[in-house]
């Protein structure tokens, strides 16, 4: 394969601004090693869970071929370790960001991980086609976000997954109006300039939009963090009708919501609204919409997108007809069961600690708990309900279950 120049792809004043943006500033913030969260490899079951969170009907396997596109100094890294059995390509512009990852590479031992300079929009130079496509944070930083997309879509193997997040417009409105403040006093990037705004962002009044992101976010506690936040050149986030539909006309389905809760009108304080009926009975996308209206504070949107020439590759999960009850429920991760101060007649109340939500959990009786509790990744839905509830009731359980984000499901012994 030719050995791409970022100046290959799109040659324009955006590009190159990008380009020489993450050549000065490397994302996420330099590491020297990997973490312990992230250096540990995780249990099989965790695996396991991930796997059919992309893929419920397909067999557990993990050897497929991942592409981290725009891995930056970190995330080709992480995934390596995460799936040692699999072999990650990772992509990027910056130079600097892939010696980063080079670094962890050898320090790690990373056999599994290849690097190469090359922009998103050129990933066909790759020549091979990918099980996994990892696109995080990054297309909505060029200047033609289709162009990267369609490349993607290119190398995305049939029966392939893609993971697509880019940035959200509502709960960004704090961020952008500080964009916009520094434009107007044409602030740059350099280390005194990130300094000065790091101080004049301590004396931004408590009710302005960015302030909660300030005290919770850890890009605004290092340098190239608030770059990227504020100063970065190129930024435009999408809504949910325009998430949708950048999928769609590149060639992909939608899928599911990483996190599907926040998206669902079922889940948290929207289920005890007035509109609760009305809601229900719009369809799926406009569900969506509306929940990223009612909650307002969405950052980014994650998907798990397919190609849409594939007819017959449905990964869908319906609880219709009796199939369900052969599905094998897996934990998500951050999953757990809070057991103080409990709703009247409930034994547990069960939370995603992943959720940024407060309003989304799940209250359970003590029948239900006992079914979750022996959920193990190998047991399907009939034998963990057996002698506990009925049938009818274990549908709505796990529906619920499903759509609060505490299990995937194996559904690859399914007809």
């Amino acid at each position: 394969m030719k050995q791409a120049n970022w100046t290959d792809g799109p040659t324009d004043g955006v590009a190159a601004a990008v380009h020489d943006f993450y050549e000065r500033h490397p994302y996420p913030g330099a590491v020297d090693q990997l973490g312990e969260d992230q250096a540990e490899t995780p249990e099989r079951q965790a695996r396991k869970s991930e796997h059919h969170l992309f893929w419920p009907k397909q067999p557990f396997r993990e050897d497929r071929s991942i592409l981290i596109a725009g891995c930056g100094t970190i995330q080709a890294a992480r995934h390596a370790r995460r799936w040692p059995r699999a072999r990650v390509v990772g992509i990027d512009v910056s130079e600097a960001s892939l010696d980063k990852t080079r670094l962890l590479r050898e320090r790690h031992g990373l056999d599994n991980l290849e690097l190469k300079r090359l922009p998103v929009e050129q990933a066909e130079q790759l020549a091979e086609q990918f099980d996994q496509i990892i696109c995080t944070g990054v297309l909505h930083h060029l200047p033609d976000p289709d162009a990267g997309l369609r490349a993607l879509r290119s190398v995305l193997a049939p029966r392939g997954a893609m993971h697509l997040m880019v940035y959200a417009p509502y709960g960004r409105a704090g961020i952008y109006l500080i964009q916009q403040y520094g434009r107007l006093l044409g602030l740059g990037s350099t280390p005194s300039e990130i300094r000065d705004l790091m101080t004049a962002l301590k004396n931004l009044p408590k009710g302005h939009p960015l302030w909660p992101l300030l005290q919770k976010s850890p890009d605004f506690q290092y340098d190239s963090g608030i770059a990227d936040a504020l100063l970065h050149p190129q930024d435009r986030p999408y809504s949910v009708p325009q998430f949708l539909a950048f999928a769609a006309r590149n060639g992909l389905r939608f899928g599911r919501w990483m996190r599907q809760a926040p998206y669902l009108p079922y889940c948290g304080a929207p289920r005890g609204t007035p509109h609760q009926p009305r809601l229900a009975d719009l369809a799926p996308s406009a569900q969506y919409a509306a929940m990223e209206l009612f909650r307002g504070t969405m950052l980014r949107h994650s998907a798990i997108l397919y190609r849409d020439d594939e007819a017959d590759h449905d990964e869908a999960v319906t609880f219709e007809g009796e199939a369900w009850l052969g599905y094998v429920p897996i934990r998500m991760p951050g999953t757990l069961c809070v057991e103080e101060r409990l709703p009247p007649g409930k034994a547990g109340v069960l939370i995603n600690s992943h959720h940024t939500d407060t309003d989304i959990y799940l209250p359970i009786t003590a029948p239900e708990k006992r079914v979750v509790e022996a959920i193990d990744g190998e047991l399907s839905i009939a034998a963990l309900v057996k002698g506990k509830i009925g049938t009818e009731p274990s549908r709505v359980l796990f529906q619920r279950l499903w759509h609060h984000d505490q299990v995937v499901f194996d559904t690859s012994h399914q007809p």
